[in-house]
């Protein structure tokens, strides 16, 4: 029987800013879809060396918080731009309380008179590769692609973050994880082990350690640069709260590969990762990998985020190589919504994004 439910009402959701980072990370690690870059210490760090300022809300519904979104906000004049990196965290398939959220940021960027708010919520719409056997649909990401087109809302030009991922699940039994990988990764895991790789924990000491051989892979593989106060500032930062654990791997005494994990809620990921081309045949990122697997298992976080996947699953994306090389852990492959935008006033939003770049080349071209 069909019920008729014009009539029912919801809760209406309480906004309140909270001003305690205990209290902030407390609440949001009990959330779905709590992610590392809603955490207090990355709108805290991104302030600091972005200028981003941010704003930490959470929506209240019968006296519980059941969504936070930390939104950082930076001023052009009397307008500006916002983007919730990685957020909200809710329950996306109560679509009730996703519709009352939404709602309410669109409202908040009209109060701030924003040219754009940018929403990057962490969920996938489809898992596996497309089509191929293990391409499926993700109902709830689905739904809220949907909604989100419906509203208004476009797919960004701007994704900030990797949109696609591989994610391995830890709550198997580590033997399992380990046979489930491709017999090349298996074997190259042993081969680092036989090979007398040993994999050791970084320290406070180590941040000159790993910032040399980071910047030693991007002059190799020529990609984003930042400074390097960036870097050591972002990995001291967050491994001092916890937030961060870093693994070296080296061959009798000499450092050959690092990875640099976060860790937050029930995930983490691997974020940052780094190897010369010395003893590669000692396969000492493979032995990174594995323990790092171990580590994060050990820990009880469910899930590992390898944190990064082409947008386009063909041998011409610039992911390509380092997805052959996850896809050998054999993850699941999540295809996630990415960055939308929404623009309270569309002629700024035009302008913004059409207009300011071809006049911003143009004086470059003259200059």
């Amino acid at each position: 029987m069909d019920l008729d439910t014009s009539h029912v009402t919801y809760p209406t959701l309480q906004i309140q800013t909270i001003t305690d980072r205990e209290t902030w990370n407390a609440q949001l690690q009990r959330l779905p879809y709590a992610h590392i870059l809603q955490s207090w210490e990355w709108g805290a760090f991104k302030h600091a060396t972005t200028g981003w300022q941010p704003h930490r809300w959470a929506f209240e519904r019968d006296g519980d918080i059941v969504a936070m979104c930390s939104m950082g906000e930076r001023k052009l004049g009397p307008l500006s731009v916002m983007y919730a990196p990685k957020g909200p965290a809710m329950d996306y398939s109560d679509t009730h309380l996703v519709d009352s959220v939404v709602d309410a940021l669109q409202e908040k960027a009209r109060q701030h008179r924003a040219i754009w708010l940018k929403l990057d919520p962490d969920v996938a719409y489809a898992t596996g590769v497309p089509d191929e056997d293990d391409d499926t649909d993700c109902p709830t990401g689905q739904a809220l692609r949907a909604s989100l087109q419906q509203r208004g809302w476009c797919f960004s030009d701007d994704q900030v973050q990797f949109r696609n991922t591989i994610t391995i699940d830890l709550t198997q039994p580590e033997d399992d994880i380990l046979m489930a990988m491709s017999g090349n990764t298996r074997r190259k895991v042993r081969t680092a082990d036989k090979k007398d790789v040993t994999v050791r924990a970084a320290s406070l000491d180590d941040l000159e350690l790993l910032y040399d051989l980071y910047s030693r892979t991007e002059d190799r593989n020529e990609f984003l640069v930042r400074p390097r106060d960036y870097y050591l500032d972002l990995w001291r930062e967050f491994m001092q709260n916890d937030l961060a654990h870093a693994l070296i791997a080296e061959y009798e005494g000499e450092a050959l590969a690092h990875v640099v994990l976060f860790h937050f809620g029930t995930t983490c990921w691997y974020f940052y990762g780094a190897s010369i081309d010395k003893e590669r045949n000692r396969m000492p990122t493979y032995a990174l990998q594995w323990e790092a697997l171990r580590w994060a298992k050990q820990q009880g976080y469910a899930t590992y985020d390898m944190w990064g996947a082409p947008n386009e699953f063909n041998e011409d994306d610039p992911m390509w190589g380092v997805y052959r090389f996850k896809r050998g852990f054999r993850g699941t492959v999540e295809r996630r919504l990415g960055a939308w935008d929404y623009a309270p006033f569309p002629p700024l939003y035009t302008l913004y994004t059409e207009a300011w770049p071809r006049l911003r080349d143009f004086l470059r071209a003259v200059r």
